[in-house]
């Protein structure tokens, strides 16, 4: 940040709010679609959210969270929670984890790195994994971009290649891991016969195996390690291909929930465990479930499992996943540098924040939020409260999460009059819509409204201001859709559930006794999104934004 100023003018129009209490409420996957049956957010009770979008039409609107406006290479991109609150935070749109991976790979320059550099020298008597998500969903990890790194990674030294791949069912249809699978293979057949050992390793359901998040489970990375590192799992298949078919076979069986396997040969022994000398790549662009792999492969002290061995590899990320750790050390791929975030510039100017949520969204209001950094700028103004999560149960057996308790810690903050700013995010649309229980998700809606009203209702009392938007939608569409936007069904006539984000606008709403009444979103800023959202907050608290800043949503008519 060096010699930035990071003082700002206050606001000069006189009827901007100044020393109010200003509430930024996140929901997290609550999109605005057309209501139907499938649209959760339609189905459920939510008196809140509905009074606020009728209330006062001039303080509700919708604006972008998907695709450019948060960062993303193309208008295809679902938005995603990540992307979503660095954009919040940041007040400006960075390009984001695949839009810097495709611009590497196009270019080459992502093997003339030194991440790349580093992993290479391990080509020559060492194998090369990747692990990663295998999809085209591009939340996490994109096919194409794997089949250009086996491809460029071939072409580059590589002579033995081990992928270990994990299914998806959550940001794409359940299912389509098969075509995955079998396009993978081919890629891998293709490398065979050009002379490179490429197979696949081993394999697993993303919430089962390795993806983890926030250290919620560690057993899911200790499946991971166990059939990736060790070579070891509860099944053993020779065809990867046969592999997944066999395991969907089973009761409730799902992409998502696939338990780990291995590949081995004809005498069972597992095809490619990693072992001293080799080189791994987690091909995840995303960070937030790389980060307790990179752990486990990474740190010498590591006490969450038992990892039996402990090999010495040269590991890599895509990108860095987290920049205030340095993990990993070394990636292919350099992360967004997000600086000067509204966290910090409120920090410098003394205004006091809360932030606070559950621990599957907890690093959301903070290390995206603040551009990708981890911990306070300033531990004597600001207070991060994480609320843990259910352990050990999908959401949708507990549907109303911790809304209840993530309203209560910031109602609480609010009545303190300790705080300039709270700033929550209620994860239930996002995390139950995920499951694709319809039925669950309208409840989990239920909750978040009631959150809401807790968190309002505490704003009313100390007169001042709240925001309240969504990082990207899901819960509001819960069906996968043909080109005329009607329902798919399978063949046996069930209607095929979507369970990953959409490329629905998300709303944002502005009110409380502290809101002057000429202050109403303005009618020139059709294409808002996300990072208008910060200039916004910004004049809430009686500052104007950054020049650089996209622009505030609001402007003030006088009566």
């Amino acid at each position: 940040m060096g010699s930035f100023d990071f003082s700002w003018k206050l606001a000069d129009h006189p009827k901007l709010p100044k020393g109010k209490t200003v509430a930024v409420v996140v929901l997290d996957g609550w999109g605005e679609a057309k209501p139907d049956e499938y649209n959760c957010i339609h189905t459920a009770k939510t008196p809140t959210m509905d009074s606020l979008k009728t209330g006062a039409p001039e303080k509700w609107r919708l604006v972008r969270a998907h695709g450019t406006a948060v960062g993303l290479p193309t208008e295809d991109d679902m938005g995603n929670s990540e992307v979503g609150h660095n954009a919040l935070g940041a007040g400006r749109i960075f390009a984001q984890g695949a839009k810097l991976v495709d611009l590497a790979l196009a270019s080459g320059k992502i093997y003339e790195g030194d991440g790349f550099k580093y992993i290479k020298e391990s080509f020559d008597k060492g194998t090369l994994h990747l692990i990663g998500l295998l999809s085209d969903g591009g939340v996490h990890s994109r096919l194409d971009q794997l089949q250009l790194l086996l491809k460029g990674a071939s072409e580059n030294g590589a002579k033995r290649i081990r992928v270990h791949f994990l299914t998806d069912g959550r940001d794409v249809i359940d299912g389509s891991s098969v075509g995955f699978v079998e396009t993978l293979e081919n890629d891998l057949k293709n490398l065979r016969e050009n002379g490179i050992d490429a197979q696949i390793a081993s394999g697993g359901g993303r919430m089962y195996v390795t993806m983890d998040r926030y250290e919620n489970d560690w057993d899911v990375v200790k499946r991971g390690w166990y059939a990736q590192v060790l070579g070891e799992a509860p099944y053993k298949f020779q065809n990867a291909v046969e592999a997944v078919k066999e395991l969907r076979k089973e009761p409730k069986a799902n992409d998502q929930y696939l338990p780990p396997f291995v590949i081995v040969d004809e005498s069972g022994k597992a095809v490619g465990p990693i072992v001293d000398g080799d080189a791994v790549v987690t091909f995840n662009f995303r960070a937030d479930r790389m980060v307790m792999l990179a752990k486990a492969l990474e740190y010498d002290n590591f006490d969450k499992f038992d990892r039996v061995r402990f090999p010495k590899i040269r590991y890599a990320g895509m990108l860095q996943y987290d920049g205030e750790l340095k993990l990993p050390n070394h990636y292919l791929v350099s992360p967004p540098e997000i600086d000067r975030t509204s966290g910090q510039y409120l920090v410098k100017n003394g205004i006091r924040t809360f932030a606070c949520s559950e621990t599957v969204k907890f690093g959301h209001v903070t290390f995206f939020w603040n551009g990708n950094r981890s911990g306070c700028f300033d531990s004597t103004l600001e207070e991060y409260v994480e609320i843990p999560s259910d352990v050990g149960i999908t959401f949708n057996v507990q549907p109303k999460m911790k809304a209840l308790e993530i309203a209560e810690k910031a109602r609480d903050a609010i009545l303190s009059g300790n705080f300039d700013q709270v700033r929550v995010n209620i994860p239930n649309g996002d995390m139950v819509g995920h499951t694709g229980d319809i039925e669950a998700t309208t409840v989990a809606c239920e909750a978040a409204d009631v959150a809401v009203k807790m968190i309002l209702d505490a704003i009313v009392q100390v007169g001042g201001i709240y925001v309240v938007t969504a990082d990207h939608g899901n819960a509001e569409d819960m069906v996968k859709r043909g080109k005329s936007g009607q329902p798919i069904f399978d063949k046996e006539g069930k209607v095929q559930i979507l369970t990953s984000h959409t490329l629905q606008p998300v709303p944002i709403a502005i009110g409380g006794p502290g809101l002057s009444p000429g202050v109403r979103f303005r009618s020139d800023v059709p294409d808002g999104g996300l990072a208008n959202v910060a200039a916004t907050v910004l004049n809430f608290h009686g500052f104007d934004a950054p020049s650089d800043y996209e622009t505030t949503l609001i402007e003030v008519v006088e009566n």
